[in-house]
């Protein structure tokens, strides 16, 4: 028996109503394929209003940075447990 998808965060699978996902249109199909499609979505949404922040000098640049390893790490970690061989 596999274990259940864990979402990207800590928010036990809950979204703001906010956070759109969209479908996963793939033929390959399964539920931790969604998972990780939806974890992949909310690091590029996270991500941009990371950037966006920087942008407008609300935070500097090192501190985009380390934010943006800390997601890439956490959406590679949810990869990991996902997929494991």
């Amino acid at each position: 028996m596999t274990e259940s998808p864990k979402p990207l965060s800590d928010g036990e699978g809950i979204h703001s109503p906010l956070e759109g996902f969209s479908h996963y249109r793939g033929d390959d199909w399964t539920p931790e394929r969604v998972a990780f499609h939806q974890n992949l979505e909310q690091f590029a949404d996270r991500v941009g209003l990371i950037v966006g922040l920087q942008g407008n000098g609300k935070i500097s640049q090192e501190a985009a940075y380390d934010e943006i390893k800390k997601l890439w790490n956490s959406l590679r970690g949810s990869r990991s447990s996902l997929f494991q061989p």
